[in-house]
């Protein structure tokens, strides 16, 4: 059999077992950053936009409230025209 041993630096000196990082934890890493920066995008390019406005008319809207009415929730096809014909009446900076 053939012994397995510490990987070695370019001086020679052995990496310790601990310091070792394995291969899953590394891509798992990798992983996470990768959602971070999916997320920060989608926010920055207003893609979250829908899910923004789900939240708020269920936490405004509820049923059975009297002190907010009820009002029909946009479809999502819905609530992208309005949005886009929210941006053409009222440009603000935006590069397109």
């Amino acid at each position: 059999m053939t012994e397995v041993t510490a990987p070695v630096t370019r001086r020679g000196q052995r990496i310790p077992t601990a310091r070792r990082v394995p291969v899953t934890a590394a891509l798992s890493g990798i992983r996470r950053a990768a959602r971070s920066v999916a997320w920060y995008v989608k926010g920055v390019m207003g893609e979250d936009a829908w899910d923004k406005y789900v939240a708020h008319h269920e936490a405004a809207h509820r049923d059975g409230d009297p002190a907010s009415p009820t009002e029909r929730m946009m479809t999502e096809r819905e609530f992208w025209r309005d949005q886009t014909d929210r941006q053409d009446t009222n440009p603000q900076g935006r590069c397109c």
